[in-house]
C-alpha cells in the first residue's frame, strides 16, 4: 500500500477487507443515512455503505485530520480514515457493541476494536473463550476472524476526545439499527462494552423489533437483561443483554477490569442458549 499521507483510503483500492467499491452510495447527511440503511439489500452492502459515510462534518474532519497528521509511532503507516463497518460472523450468536473506533486504533487499521490497548484485551479474551481465531487483532487482513460472534459500534467514526455528540449518535443510529435487525435471526446474546454503548444500543434494539423492559435497567458489569426476541428471530427464547466494563487503559490499569472479569462475561455470552 502507498504511504502518502492521504486523508482516507479510497473505496475499492485494495485495502484488505474493504467492504466498499467506487460505486458504493455515500450518505452526506442524516436523511441519507436513514434511506441508505433502510434500502441496503444485504449485510455486505450495508457494511459497504457504513464504511463510506460522510454524514457528520465534525467526525469526517477529525478522522481525516488524524489520518494525515498521524501518531509518531505510526507515521509510516497508511491510515484507513473512514468509518468502521460492522465485522465478524454474518450469522452470529453473540453481538458485541462498543461506542466508537479509536483515532489511532480502528481509524488506522480499518477494523473495529483493532490496533489499540482496549482491542488487545478484548481479542485476547475472545480467543481464550473460543470466540476469536487468534489472540491478537493487528490490522484488517491479518487472518483474524470471529467465531459465532460479530462486532458493531454505536458511532462508526473516531470522535474527538472519544466523545461523539448526541446528534452524531442519533445520525449514526440507523446504521446500527439496521445491522442489529439483519443479524437478529441468529443472535442469542448481546454484549455492551461500556455505559455509552449500553445507552446507544437501546434505540437500535427497539427499532429492530426487540421487546424491551421498562424502565431501562442501569448499566453495570455483568448486568443481565432478558429481551423479548424480535419477530425475525429464528427462535422464540429471550435474548440476553449483558453489560461489560470497557477494557480501556484506565479500567485495566486500575484493576476495574481484569482478564477474569472479561472472560466470565464472554463465557456467559457464549454459553447462553
Amino acid at each position: 500500500m502507498p504511504t502518502a499521507r492521504a486523508p482516507f483510503v479510497p473505496p475499492g483500492s485494495g485495502w484488505p477487507e474493504d467492504p466498499a467499491n467506487p460505486g458504493t452510495p455515500v450518505a452526506h447527511g442524516p436523511a441519507d443515512v436513514i434511506e441508505l440503511a433502510a434500502e441496503a439489500p444485504g449485510l455486505g452492502e450495508l457494511c459497504a455503505r457504513q464504511s463510506v459515510c460522510r454524514a457528520c462534518d465534525r467526525l469526517v474532519e477529525w478522522r481525516e485530520k488524524v489520518a494525515v497528521q498521524r501518531r509518531r509511532a505510526f507515521a509510516d503507516e497508511e491510515y484507513w480514515g473512514r468509518p468502521i463497518a460492522g465485522w465478524g460472523d454474518p450469522e452470529p450468536r453473540v453481538l458485541i457493541v462498543g461506542l466508537a473506533p479509536a483515532a489511532h486504533g480502528g481509524n488506522r487499521t480499518g477494523r473495529i476494536f483493532t490496533g489499540d490497548r482496549s482491542g488487545d484485551w478484548l481479542f485476547a479474551s475472545l480467543h481464550r473463550v473460543g470466540l476469536a481465531a487468534r489472540p491478537t487483532s493487528v490490522h484488517a487482513g491479518d487472518g483474524q476472524r470471529l467465531i459465532g460472534a460479530r462486532m458493531a459500534a454505536t458511532v462508526r467514526c473516531a470522535p474527538p476526545d472519544n466523545k461523539p455528540t448526541p446528534v452524531e449518535r442519533t445520525t449514526c443510529l440507523p446504521w446500527l439499527a439496521r445491522e442489529v435487525e439483519m443479524v437478529a435471526p441468529s443472535v442469542r446474546c448481546i454484549v455492551c462494552l461500556g455505559g455509552f454503548a449500553w445507552q446507544g444500543v437501546w434505540p437500535a434494539l427497539r427499532q429492530a423489533g426487540y421487546g424491551l423492559p421498562r424502565p431501562r435497567p442501569k448499566f453495570g458489569h455483568a448486568v443481565e437483561v432478558e429481551l423479548a426476541a424480535p419477530p425475525s428471530a429464528s427462535h422464540p427464547d429471550p435474548v440476553l443483554l449483558l453489560g461489560c466494563y470497557h477494557p480501556s487503559q484506565q479500567n485495566t490499569f486500575t484493576g476495574r477490569v481484569t482478564e477474569e472479569m472479561l472472560d466470565a462475561v464472554f463465557v456467559r455470552a457464549r454459553d447462553h442458549h
